[in-house]
């Protein structure tokens, strides 16, 4: 790296800009924004939907909705108009609307809707389409339906539901990922710089990250091209994050390096190998643990997670071969001009700082007293243990609605809708029936629907028996008799974890429900993204142990096949499990209060859980690699002592980075990335200043020697010696 260090460079360049002019960037082949293409065909839901279409013409969905409302009553002119609109445009199709199948208006008005908060004040008409249709295209539909058919005075609101949820998603990721990729530069070049003290320092980071970026996302786009695939829309503000974040730890790391070799005397080629040589196989093995780790979720059933995880794995990976090429060739360029205009002085020249003596003090005092070392380490277990309880009450959702700012003009909508009727109006639930003779049994679905209203978390039914002679004929039942459906109102808005656990509820329930109400020979299939969402958790419950197992695995391996001491590496890999579980709890904790009963998005604690065990990884393999390699050649305890206090300010500085490249996800104005923003910055900062900090030292102190079992060569012979006489002097703490 050092010798070509001018041929890499030059590589780099012409690689970047190559990348730049003839790839496509990854936002040019995302899809609409939502997760629907990630549902296989035969998931219970979709086949319901798809057979509702074959039988009805079109489906009886309310994923786009137009909202009138006024507080002090709508018009009866204004709801009259809403209703005969509806049944012109379902009965004779308007070529100004060509997409649209159908509309079913609901109001309010007392009798005509039984889960309607108010009287007379609500209207919504859904719009209804072919499964096929964009959403764009639909959001569209549904302005120029409103502009055709609705009057100033019918007091119009606006579109809202989960189509034109997930359109503005998109639009909302694209406008404010250029923010975010600014705002974590900026991070980058403030937390770099401070920490070395130095201008050039971040331009080094900048530039590696810039050009990994670049080459990372104009192949991943090149490959979505090649292969056809519409990347959603969620992905790309996570790769954005992981990649800044991963790219500039192992920057830092290299600088880190040069500096130290550069206190020790040596000139600019010289401490640019030697720090090549000291950090790169370290570097190299933790970037491959992170994608390892990152690859866990390739097991998972869930097309989301089969998609996540390559992608996730293709940034590490590409990350950093940038990283331990680039970075050794601009250092061996740079030398000292890196960390100007601070000039590193030898060692014996420097002055340490309060801080660092600080930490030595503690470090010293954790390594030398076992009894000490102990209680850190308990103490540090109870606190993460403590913080991960709100765990045990993991509620998993899918946001559409209700992940939008509240100044949306969709969010508002729904926010209109909910007041007037109940708060799972948007995208209600679809229960179809198929048998013989429904047209003939009106009294019988009358019942069904009165059993279906009344079981908990259903807030109202529209079904063939409620006022089907006014609605147009084939909506709800069909001429032959052979189907008929029902619109099933929940109690809490639609995807929210509640609405989920009610929707499977009602699932398990409807044999017995149907055979109540006097039905016979019919079958019953539930619709909906409600429904769908329900697969979708379902689904991700499942993964669960599969991800777990397959995570714990690959971290676990690349610990042992670097440490080589399986004691260890239980031990370092159990800390990350607890601090993860600490992050996720704090997690749940926080968003439990800010939306109760929306739970946690479905992938982010599944992404974060294979992000953070990854990272932890990476920082275990850079923290016990350094002090294993020191351990050589002195006692365990002097090895902890006199690299620790390094390894924690290089620790601290990269966990900043990466925590700052994944909080300011935050900057996207959507639940689930404030949330994935949250667990990631609470979890990296808990990894760096609590586990690597204080509990790695502890339990390397605590275990001793079976730390490096079976391995001998880790301390010297006068190790166990040392530590004793350390423990019989109380006072004495060695420098």
């Amino acid at each position: 790296m050092v010798t070509l260090r001018w041929w890499i460079i030059g590589f780099w360049l012409c690689a970047t800009l190559g990348a730049w002019f003839a790839l496509p960037s990854l936002g040019e082949t995302q899809g609409g924004g939502g997760l629907g293409g990630l549902l296989p065909r035969d998931t219970p839901a979709i086949a319901a939907e798809l057979r509702d279409v074959e039988l009805f013409g079109f489906p009886l969905m309310g994923r786009t909705t137009l909202v009138q409302r006024d507080a002090s009553g709508l018009s009866p002119y204004a709801q009259a108009r809403t209703v005969v609109s509806a049944v012109g445009a379902t009965r004779k199709p308007d070529p100004r609307l060509p997409t649209l199948r159908g509309a079913l208006p609901v109001t309010n008005a007392l009798g005509v809707f039984p889960s309607s908060r108010e009287q007379g004040t609500t209207a919504l008409t859904y719009l209804l389409f072919e499964p096929d249709v964009s959403l764009g295209t639909q959001r569209r539909t549904a302005l120029r339906y409103a502009d055709l058919y609705f009057a100033p005075s019918d007091h119009f609101i606006g579109v809202t539901g989960s189509v034109p949820a997930r359109a503005e998603q998109g639009d909302i990721i694209r406008d404010s990922l250029p923010t975010v990729e600014a705002l974590t530069l900026a991070a980058i070049v403030l937390i770099v710089g401070f920490a070395f003290r130095s201008v050039v320092a971040p331009v080094v980071a900048v530039v590696t990250t810039g050009v990994a970026y670049v080459l990372t996302l104009r192949l991943s786009g090149g490959v979505a091209e090649l292969f056809g695939v519409a990347t959603p829309s969620e992905l790309e503000p996570v790769i954005v994050a992981l990649l800044l974040g991963v790219v500039t730890d192992y920057t830092v790391f290299f600088l880190a390096a040069l500096r130290r070799r550069l206190e020790l005397g040596e000139e600019r080629l010289e401490a640019a190998q030697r720090a090549t040589v000291d950090y790169g196989h370290i570097v190299l093995v933790a970037g491959i643990a992170v994608a390892a780790g990152t690859a866990a979720l390739m097991v998972a059933e869930s097309l989301f997670f089969r998609a996540l995880g390559p992608a996730l794995v293709f940034t590490v990976l590409s990350g950093l071969v940038v990283a331990v090429t680039l970075v050794p060739a601009l250092l061996a360029v740079l030398g000292r001009w890196s960390f100007w205009p601070v000039r590193p002085r030898p060692v014996e020249e420097s002055v340490p700082r309060t801080g660092r003596n600080l930490r030595r003090a503690v470090l010293s005092a954790i390594a030398h007293r076992r009894g000490v070392a102990g209680a850190v380490l308990a103490g540090t277990v109870a606190l993460l243990v403590l913080a991960a309880v709100p765990l045990t009450g993991l509620g998993l959702g899918v946001s559409f609605v209700g992940s939008l700012p509240a100044d949306s003009g969709v969010r508002q909508a729904a926010d209109a809708a909910r007041a007037g009727f109940s708060p799972g109006i948007l995208s209600p639930t679809t229960l179809l029936l198929e048998g013989q003779g429904l047209d003939g049994h009106r009294r019988e679905l009358t019942v069904l629907g009165n059993l279906i209203e009344g079981e908990p978390g259903v807030a109202g039914v529209l079904g063939p028996g409620d006022a089907p002679r006014r609605l147009v004929p084939e909506v709800l039942v069909l001429e032959d008799g052979t189907a008929a459906r029902f619109l099933v109102v929940l109690d809490d808005p639609a995807l929210g974890a509640t609405a989920i656990d009610s929707v499977v509820r009602l699932r398990e329930r409807l044999p017995e429900l149907v055979e109540s109400s006097g039905l016979q020979d019919v079958t019953t299939a539930l619709a909906g993204d409600t429904a769908a969402a329900a697969f979708i958790v379902e689904q991700t419950r499942g993964d669960l142990v599969r991800i777990a197992v397959a995570a714990l695995t690959a971290n676990f391996l690349m610990l042992l096949l670097f440490l080589r001491a399986p004691v260890a590496a239980a031990y370092l890999l159990a800390g990350s499990v607890l601090s993860l579980a600490a992050a996720l709890g704090l997690t749940m904790l926080v968003f439990g209060q800010l939306t109760p009963g929306a739970g946690l998005t479905f992938y982010v604690p599944f992404a974060a859980a294979v992000l953070l065990v990854a990272f932890g990884s990476d920082y275990n393999i850079f923290a016990v690699g350094t002090i294993w390699e020191r351990a050589r050649v002195r006692p365990l305890t002097e090895a902890i002592v006199e690299t620790m206090p390094r390894v924690v300010s290089a620790l601290l500085v990269a966990g900043c980075a990466l925590a700052a490249s994944f909080g300011l996800l935050s900057v996207v104005p959507l639940v689930p990335f404030r949330q994935l923003a949250f667990v990631m910055l609470v979890g990296i900062m808990i990894d760096v200043l609590l586990v690597r900090s204080l509990m790695l030292p502890a339990a390397l102190t605590v275990f001793g020697r079976w730390s490096a079992w079976p391995r001998k060569g880790l301390t010297s012979t006068d190790a166990e010696p040392a530590a004793r006489s350390a423990d019989e002097s109380p006072g004495a703490i060695r420098t």
